[in-house]
C-alpha cells in the first residue's frame, strides 16, 4: 500500500518515536483500503492544546481522503499515544461503516434489477408498473 501521509505537529516536536508509532498504527487502516487505489491520502495532525488550566491535553486527528470520500477521526487524551490509538479506532469504525454502506447499496440495486427482470418475464410488465410496485 502506498498511501501518502502528511503529518503535521502543532505545539509539539515530531520525534522519530511518534512518527514510527503513527506508521505502525496506520498499517491496520491501510489493510482495509483497496491496494490498487493510489488516491488514498492520510492527513494526520498531532497537537498539544494550549490554554489548559491543569495538565497536558493532546489531540490527534486523522483525515483520510479515499475514492472521492472524506473520512475523519479526532481524539483528545492526556497522552499522545492514547489519543492516536483512540483516533485510529474511530477511523477503523468510520471506514468499516463506509464499506458496509457501499455493499448494502450495491445489493439493494441488484435486488431492484432482479425484481424488474422478473416482472418483465412474467407478463411483459412495464417500467412504470415496476416503479409503482417498488414505492409501496
Amino acid at each position: 500500500m502506498n498511501a501518502r501521509k502528511n503529518v503535521k505537529a502543532t505545539n509539539i516536536e515530531l520525534t522519530q518515536e511518534i512518527s514510527n508509532y503513527l506508521d505502525k498504527r496506520l498499517e491496520s487502516i491501510e489493510k482495509l483500503i483497496d491496494p490498487n487505489d493510489e488516491s488514498a491520502i492520510f492527513d494526520i495532525e498531532v497537537e498539544k492544546l494550549t490554554g489548559q488550566q491543569s495538565g497536558e491535553v493532546l489531540r490527534a486527528e486523522i483525515n483520510l481522503k479515499i475514492a472521492g470520500k472524506h473520512l475523519r477521526a479526532e481524539a483528545t487524551e492526556e497522552t499522545l499515544f492514547n489519543a492516536i490509538d483512540k483516533a485510529r479506532n474511530d477511523m477503523l469504525t468510520e471506514l468499516r461503516r463506509a464499506k458496509s454502506k457501499k455493499r448494502r447499496m450495491f445489493r439493494r440495486g441488484g435486488t431492484a434489477i432482479k425484481g424488474f427482470m422478473q416482472s418483465i418475464g412474467t407478463g411483459g410488465g412495464r417500467l412504470r408498473d415496476f416503479a409503482r410496485r417498488r414505492r409501496k
